[in-house]
């Protein structure tokens, strides 16, 4: 008897029909003789009206981060217990586990709080009674305060890999509204072909460089506790995409020079100009923006300029998630006179195209197909970053499809045949 945890995002629980098809789906899954525990997500757009809320009877709801995380919470209950109540319906037996009840501890970081611990022992204990654990995801408990918190972005399928790793699973199913990983997001690149399969590493490249399709988080969870994933659909049969932690034995897994084509339209660049070019003084920018809690992707510093070297300068740009480009800009212009820089720039109009394949690791001339490609479809670059297995760029955010849709062909990625997108948004 194999034992699956399956994860349901908001498009797949967006509405009773919905829940009822689920419901099926995994009683089914059930009766094939596997044990079967179920991670959702809210229904829909619930967490967006549940914000919506708050704002309409606070100016900033988030002043309050635990009365928040309350309310928030509220939605993922709310598909736990009718994907339950579904499920006993049709003649199978269930139960309903908020993320505290199944065990899911966590830091005290109302928001964005992350997994300390999970000790699913009524999870166990109810699979192996023969009922189905349907589990709230995005949510867990702290055991200093004693107060509910949540997982922030990508939660529900960080709680799904988190259960599969707690309880041994064979596999973590995620499931969404594509029939697993694609080339590239196929709403943007129709022409993108499935993967049958990949190796975590990749996956976890492409999560990184804003591919939609699994949450970084819950991919270097997968890693870090060797669980295997396989991304498939709510709205077909398709057997969907493996994502290897390991590869098993006598298992061929393609690798490909380039597995897959990325496009992120959710960056911004700051360049701040005219930094002294003295020992420290990176260090001192880096520190403010630390300070005000964001996460770097890429940083270029231009050769310095100056007649002496007491006068010496540099810019420094670096990228970083468009949400916090107000807030970080805002410090680093605070410290100015402790950096002693002349000029601060901000740009949200950029996009990140990235390459990832783990074939770049013994193939040559990735680079040289990639820049021919942008070069040849007039494509600006303004930014470069480099891993073992990866390439990326950015460029303008007005640029970024057609960059995105000229590099997959360049690479030989396109299919005969149109992608089919069940839903809307990939989760």
């Amino acid at each position: 008897m194999a034992l699956i945890v399956q994860k349901f995002g908001g498009s797949s629980v967006g509405d009773a029909s919905k829940i009822k098809h689920v419901a099926r789906r995994v009683i089914e899954t059930q009766k094939a003789g596997n044990q079967v525990v179920v991670v959702v997500s809210a229904m829909g757009d619930t967490t967006d009206e549940l914000i919506d809320l708050a704002q309409s009877v606070s100016t900033d709801p988030y002043a309050a981060p635990r009365e928040m995380d309350m309310l928030l919470t509220s939605g993922e209950r709310i598909s736990m217990a009718l994907l339950a109540i579904a499920i006993n319906s049709m003649g199978a037996s269930s139960r309903s586990f908020t993320g505290s009840q199944a065990g899911i501890m966590t830091s005290s970081k109302h928001g964005d709080a992350r997994i300390s611990e999970v000790s699913p022992a009524r999870i166990q204990e109810a699979i192996e009674a023969g009922d189905i654990a349907i589990v709230a995801g995005f949510q867990g408990f702290n055991k200093d305060s004693k107060d509910i918190t949540t997982l922030g972005r990508g939660g529900s399928d960080t709680t799904a890999v988190a259960l599969a790793a707690a309880l041994n699973a064979d596999v973590c199913e995620i499931y969404s509204d594509v029939d697993g990983v694609y080339t590239a997001d196929p709403r943007m690149i129709p022409a993108a072909h499935k993967l049958a399969a990949i190796d975590i590493e990749s996956m976890l490249e492409l999560a990184a460089a804003g591919a939609k399709i699994l949450h970084i988080r819950a991919v270097e969870y997968a890693r870090r506790h060797n669980v295997d994933l396989r991304v498939r659909s709510t709205f077909s049969t398709d057997p969907g995409t493996i994502v290897y932690s390991t590869k098993p034995a006598g298992v061929t897994v393609e690798e490909p020079i380039v597995s897959g084509v990325a496009a992120d339209k959710g960056q911004a660049k700051i360049t701040v100009i005219g930094i002294p070019d003295e020992p420290g003084k990176a260090a001192e920018l880096f520190k403010v923006v630390a300070e005000a809690d964001a996460n770097i992707d890429m940083i270029v510093q231009n050769n310095p300029t100056g007649s002496d070297v007491t006068d010496r300068v540099a810019d420094i740009s670096f990228t970083l998630p468009l949400g916090d480009l107000g807030r970080v800009a805002g410090a680093i212009d605070a410290a100015k006179s402790t950096i002693g820089f002349r000029e601060l720039e901000q740009d949200a109009d950029i996009g990140k195209l990235s390459v990832v394949g783990a074939g770049m690791r013994t193939h040559s001339g990735v680079s040289a197909t990639l820049f021919k490609a942008l070069s040849e479809a007039g494509i600006n670059v303004e930014m470069i970053s480099t891993s073992e297995i990866r390439i990326s760029v950015v460029t303008s955010s007005k640029q970024l499809d057609a960059a995105a849709r000229a590099v997959h062909t360049a690479f030989g990625l396109d299919s005969d045949t149109e992608a089919v997108v069940y839903a809307g948004t990939g989760r």
